[in-house]
């Protein structure tokens, strides 16, 4: 196997991981606030365990801003949490796919914050995955829980995207897992007053109710499925790993199938089937453009 083959599976594999976020978090009783909290314990046990093993720096060191970590972690905090009331006030079809408007959003912004070559061929696949969001709008009014879905789950693709993009500036020159070890670790501090919001002993009850799916969501989507996602930077432009990973809401509805019995209307599987096409021509552009 070449070694851009590797990569390309190492972003797959990736991409599938991830796509369990949206069937674990409709499972959850507890609020999304304290869920997001507790992955990102969990996770960043995990990482800090790794790190040593692997004698990785915990921190990047002076040479990149503090600035641009603190940035970086709020808007991931951001995302997460507007993903997951996304998934809450809709369906893991409706918020997952919804949140993977994020490449068109990529594509537009890459250019000017990593100073990339503009290419119009991805800008038109980000376009095409964005046409979707039209078929999962039942009609645009605020009070309909589906609509206020959807526009968190474009905050979310918006944050989302922005923080990719500052991590691809520094990702080059410091570990994967360092990063994602700061990154989780920042989230939960960030969160931390949650907690104690409905009492300590009345969270760590939901937490003890949902551990299983918590420990899924902190262990393998975030520890394992996100650092390697991000180890991918090095490899892709953050628009081809963006436009990739729009396969994750196709699996993540699969999911939702067998696990919630959540079935996605008609109009849904066209805005699916418009991402499906993006994706399959992102993937063979990759492969032989890097081949």
């Amino acid at each position: 196997m070449s070694k851009s083959n590797a990569h390309f599976l190492q972003l797959f594999a990736a991409i599938v991981i991830m796509s369990s976020s949206g069937t674990l978090a409709r499972s959850l009783v507890i609020s999304a606030e304290l869920a997001i909290w507790v992955r990102c314990v969990f996770g960043a046990v995990v990482l800090f365990g790794i790190i040593k093993w692997l004698k990785l720096p915990l921190g990047v060191g002076k040479g990149t801003p503090l600035k641009m970590v603190v940035i970086s972690t709020i808007l991931m905090t951001i995302h997460w949490v507007t993903y997951f009331y996304a998934l809450y006030f809709s369906s893991v079809a409706v918020g997952m796919l919804s949140l993977f408007t994020y490449p068109v959003m990529t594509a537009l912004l890459e250019p000017l914050i990593v100073k990339s070559k503009f290419n119009l061929g991805d800008l038109i696949l980000a376009i095409i995955a964005f046409l979707g969001l039209y078929f999962l709008v039942p009609e645009f009014d605020l009070d309909n829980q589906v609509t206020q879905g959807v526009l968190l789950g474009l905050l979310s693709a918006f944050t989302y995207s922005l923080r990719n993009l500052i991590l691809k500036l520094y990702v080059k020159d410091h570990s994967g897992i360092t990063l994602m070890f700061m990154q989780l670790s920042g989230v939960a501090l960030l969160l931390s007053p949650v907690v104690f919001f409905h009492g300590i002993a009345h969270s760590f009850v939901g937490i003890a109710n949902d551990w299983i799916p918590l420990v899924l969501l902190g262990v393998v989507t975030t520890a394992l499925g996100h650092t390697v996602f991000v180890m991918s930077f090095k490899n892709f432009s953050i628009t081809t790993v963006s436009i990739l990973s729009t396969l994750t809401p196709l699996i993540g509805i699969g999911l939702g199938m067998l696990f919630l019995n959540e079935y996605p209307e008609g109009e849904i599987w066209i805005g699916a089937g418009l991402i499906s096409v993006a994706v399959v021509a992102e993937s063979l552009k990759s492969m032989r453009s890097s081949g």
